[in-house]
C-alpha cells in the first residue's frame, strides 16, 4: 500500500506488517516484479525505485523519465513461448567459473547510502538481484505523463525508449491508408504481453490527421488505445538476455569502482589534511624568527647534522610533539591499510571482472548475424575493451605508487619521531641515524607533490619513474592495445574515459531497439471536451493478456488475447455509468483484412460504483462485434449491445460493507481475493470463490 504522504507499507494477508518505508519522493505508481521479490515504485520526478520485498531496502534508483511516471508494468518471458532451438542457443555466464563472487560496495569509513545508484547496506540482496543468469528474461515498462515509454531488461538495463507524440500511426480503412499522430499525450496504462510480442497502452491526447489537418476537430481529443509492435523483444530475447546479463553486471561493477575511488580519495584526503595541518606551523615559525629558509631546507640541515634552528626546535618540541607525530603516523598507517583493502577486495577484482565481461561482449559482437541487429557494435566494443585494459594497468600502477609513498612516509615520520625524542631528552644537535636517501626523496618530492592524490584526481597529471613507464608500455603492447600514452593520465581520469566509452557502446543497442518499436494499430475509445482535464489517473482502466483456451502447450500455437477495460466518463458518447470491455485488439491490428472488434458495454446500476476493472472471470461474458471505421466516426462503441448488469443474480455475489469505502479496490485473480479500503482507515480482504459461504468471505480486517 502507498499512503497519501507516499509512505510504502507491505503486509502479509494475515496483516503482519513486514516493513514501512518513506522514500522521500512522491510515489505516483507501483508494481511487483514477476517473481514477487522486488517492488518497483515510480516517482513524480521520473525515478524508478526498486525495493527488496523481504526488508524494504532500496536495491536501485534509476532515472528513467523527466516527469512523473504514471504507470508500471513488469512482464516476464512466458515459458510456453520458448522453442527448443532457443534453448540450444542459451548462453552460459562463464564469469563464475573463473572469478569469485563479484565484490560489493566498499563500506570502510562509511560511504553514505545513496551516494551511488546502488544500495550499500544489503549486499546479499544486491548479489542475488544482479545475478541475471538465473533470471527468466523480463522487461519493466514505464510510462509518464508526457507520453514517453521506457523499457528496461531486468528492471535495470535500459534497452529502449519511445515518445508516443513522435510515433507515426498508420490506419488502413476502405482500402486507403491514412496517417495520424497524437499530440499532448499522457500515458495512463501499459501492458506487455507475456510472449513480449506486443504492447497495449491507453493514453489521452489529441488525434491529428497528418494527411489532412482540416479533418482534425474537437472530437479527436480523447482517450485512445494503441498497439505497439514489440516483436524485437520476443524475436531477439536470447540475444538481449545475453547482452543485458553482461551489461547489467558491468554497470553494478562500475558503481563498485566509482565508490572505491571515492572511498580511497576520502580516506587519503583525511590523512593528508591532518599531515598538512600539523606541518603548516613550521613556515609560520620560520617567518616569526626572521628566517628565509624553507621547511625542506630545515629538515635537510637536521638530516645531515649541521644544526637545529630555534624555529625547527620549537616546531618539533612544542608545536608538533611526540603525541602529534604518533597521531599522524597512526592516521597515515590507517589510511594506507584501508587503501590496500579497498584496492585488493573491491577495486581490483571489480575492474578484472569488468574486463572479462567486456571481452565476452566483444566476442558476441563478432557474431554479426545474431547481434548486429540489436546494436552490439564490434568497433565500439573493441574501444571499450581497450579502455578497461588500460584501467587494469592503472590500478596495478596505483598499488605500486601507494606502496612506495607509504613506505617513504613511514621512514620519514619514524626519523622525525626519533629526532623529537632526542631533542626532548638532550637538546643538542645530535640526530639519529637513518636511511638518508629515503628521507631526501621524501623531502625533495613528497612535500611538494602528492602522487596518490594526483592519481585519484581527474585534473592532475603525474608521471612516475622512467623504468615504470617502460614497464607499463610493455604491458600495454602485450595486451594488444594501441594507446601507450595513457600513463600520463590518472586513475580517476582513466575510469572516466571508460565510463564514456561504456555509455557510447550501450547506447547503440538502446537506439537500435528503440527504432524497431512502432505502432501497429489505433483504437480511439471515447472523446472528451477540451476543457476536461486529461488526467491519466482520473478514469479507471485495466489491460490484461490471457492465454487462449484453444492454444496447445507448445510455442508454435501459443497465443494470447488482450482485454481492455475502462469506465466511460458520464456524458461521453451519450452514455452514463457504463463500463466497456474490448478483446482481441492486437490480433485485429495484426491481420491485413482488419476484422471487426468484439466487446460489450456493462451498465452499472446507480447504487454501485465501479472502482477496479481487472477481469477476474470472463466465461459468462457475451461479446458482440463492432466496427472500426476511419475517418468518418472515431468512436463506434455505441454499436455494442448494452447489458444490464445484475450483480446479485447473474454475475455473482454482492458484499455489503456497513461503512463507506474509498478507492482503490485491488483484485488478485491468481489468489482469488479482493482487498478494499474503508473510509474509517480499515482494510478488508474478501475471498472471491463462489463456493465460499457469506460468513467466511471476509477473511480478515486491519486498522
Amino acid at each position: 500500500m502507498v499512503t497519501d504522504d507516499s509512505k510504502v507499507l507491505l503486509h502479509r494477508f494475515n496483516w503482519q506488517r513486514l516493513w514501512t518505508i518513506s522514500p522521500g519522493k512522491c510515489i505516483t505508481s507501483i508494481c511487483w516484479s514477476p517473481d514477487g521479490k522486488i517492488v518497483a515504485l515510480g516517482t513524480e520526478d521520473g525515478f524508478v525505485l526498486l525495493h527488496d520485498v523481504e526488508n524494504g531496502k532500496m536495491l536501485r534508483s534509476i532515472k528513467s523519465h523527466d516527469v512523473a511516471i504514471i504507470c508500471l508494468n513488469w512482464a516476464e518471458d512466458e515459458p510456453l513461448s520458448r522453442t527448443d532451438k532457443e534453448d540450444l542457443l542459451s548462453y552460459e555466464d562463464r564469469t563464475t567459473r573463473f572469478f569469485p563472487p563479484a565484490p560489493v560496495m566498499p563500506r570502510i569509513g562509511g560511504l553514505n547510502s545513496g551516494d551511488t545508484g546502488l544500495a550499500d547496506e544489503n549486499e546479499e540482496a544486491i548479489q542475488a538481484f544482479s545475478s541475471a543468469s538465473c533470471q527468466r528474461f523480463n522487461i519493466l515498462c514505464t510510462g509518464d505523463k508526457d507520453g514517453c515509454i521506457c523499457f528496461s531488461i531486468f528492471g535495470i538495463f535500459p534497452i529502449g525508449k519511445i515518445n508516443i507524440n513522435k510515433v507515426p500511426i498508420h490506419v488502413q480503412s476502405s482500402g486507403k491508408r491514412t496517417s495520424y499522430r497524437l499530440q499532448d499525450v499522457s500515458i495512463s496504462k501499459v501492458s506487455l504481453s507475456r510472449n513480449l510480442h506486443q504492447l497495449v497502452l491507453l493514453c489521452s491526447g489529441k488525434l491529428i490527421n497528418t494527411d489532412n489537418l482540416s479533418l482534425s476537430n474537437d472530437l479527436s481529443v480523447g482517450v485512445h488505445c494503441l498497439h505497439l509492435d514489440t516483436s524485437i523483444f520476443s524475436n531477439r530475447k536470447n540475444e538481449l538476455h545475453q547482452v543485458s546479463q553482461q551489461a547489467s553486471s558491468i554497470q553494478d561493477l562500475v558503481e563498485v569502482v566509482r565508490a572505491s575511488i571515492s572511498m580511497m580519495s576520502k580516506q587519503w584526503s583525511n590523512a593528508m589534511n591532518l599531515f598538512h595541518e600539523k606541518f603548516s606551523a613550521l613556515p609560520s615559525l620560520l617567518t616569526a624568527h626572521g628566517m628565509e629558509s624553507s621547511s625542506e631546507d630545515e629538515f635537510m640541515s637536521l638530516l645531515f647534522g649541521t644544526h637545529t634552528s630555534p624555529a625547527l626546535h620549537q616546531f618539533l618540541v612544542s608545536s608538533l610533539g611526540e603525541a602529534g607525530l604518533k597521531r599522524i603516523a597512526k592516521t597515515i598507517e590507517s589510511a594506507g591499510r584501508e587503501l590496500r583493502i579497498v584496492v585488493s577486495e573491491h577495486l581490483q577484482p571489480a575492474v578484472e571482472i569488468i574486463s572479462f565481461r567486456l571481452a565476452e561482449l566483444r566476442g558476441l559482437a563478432r557474431w554479426r548475424s545474431r547481434f548486429q541487429n540489436i546494436g552490439l557494435d564490434e568497433k565500439l566494443m573493441d574501444g571499450v575493451t581497450e579502455r578497461v585494459g588500460m584501467l587494469v594497468v592503472q590500478v596495478e600502477r596505483f598499488s605500486r605508487v601507494a606502496a612506495t609513498v607509504l613506505y617513504l612516509f613511514q621512514n620519514f615520520l619514524s626519523w622525525v619521531l626519533k629526532c623529537v625524542k632526542i631533542l626532548l631528552s638532550e637538546p643538542t644537535d645530535q640526530v639519529p641515524s637513518t636511511n638518508s636517501e629515503l628521507v631526501v626523496i621524501f623531502l625533495k618530492f613528497l612535500l611538494d607533490k602528492d602522487p596518490i592524490k594526483q592519481l585519484l584526481e581527474t585534473d592532475q597529471i603525474f608521471e612516475w619513474d622512467i623504468d615504470t613507464a617502460k614497464h607499463v608500455e610493455h604491458l600495454v603492447v602485450f595486451g594488444g592495445f594501441t594507446d601507450t600514452k595513457f600513463l600520463e593520465r590518472s586513475l580517476a581520469k582513466q575510469f572516466s574515459e571508460l565510463e564514456e566509452s561504456l555509455k557510447e557502446a550501450f547506447l547503440m543497442p538502446f537506439t537500435t531497439v528503440s527504432s524497431q518499436i512502432h505502432c501497429q494499430g489505433l483504437l480511439p475509445l471515447y472523446p472528451v471536451t477540451s476543457s476536461d482535464a486529461l488526467s491519466s489517473t482520473s478514469t479507471p482502466a485495466s489491460i490484461a493478456f490471457y492465454k487462449d483456451k484453444d492454444s496447445q502447450h507448445n510455442a508454435s500455437s501459443y497465443s494470447s488475447t488482450d482485454y481492455i477495460c475502462f469506465k466511460i466518463p458520464d456524458g461521453s458518447l451519450n452514455l452514463r455509468n457504463f463500463v466497456a470491455v474490448i478483446k482481441d485488439f492486437c490480433n485485429s491490428c495484426s491481420t491485413s483484412n482488419t476484422p471487426s472488434l468484439s466487446g460489450f458495454l456493462l451498465h452499472i446500476p446507480v447504487e454501485y460504483e465501479c472502482v477496479d476493472l481487472s477481469l477476474y472471470k470472463t466465461e459468462n461474458l457475451s461479446f458482440s462485434q463492432f466496427s472500426r471505421t476511419f475517418p468518418a466516426n472515431y468512436y463506434n462503441l455505441q454499436e455494442l449491445e448494452a447489458l444490464e448488469l445484475q450483480l446479485d443474480t447473474d454475475y455473482g455475489k454482492v458484499r455489503s460493507v456497513p461503512h463507506p469505502l474509498s478507492t482503490p479496490l485491488a483484485v488478485s485473480a491468481s489468489r482469488g481475493v479482493a482487498c478494499i479500503f474503508s473510509s474509517r482507515r480499515h482494510a478488508l480482504v474478501y475471498i472471491l470463490d463462489e463456493d465460499e459461504d457469506e460468513d467466511e468471505d471476509e477473511g480478515s480486517e486491519m486498522e
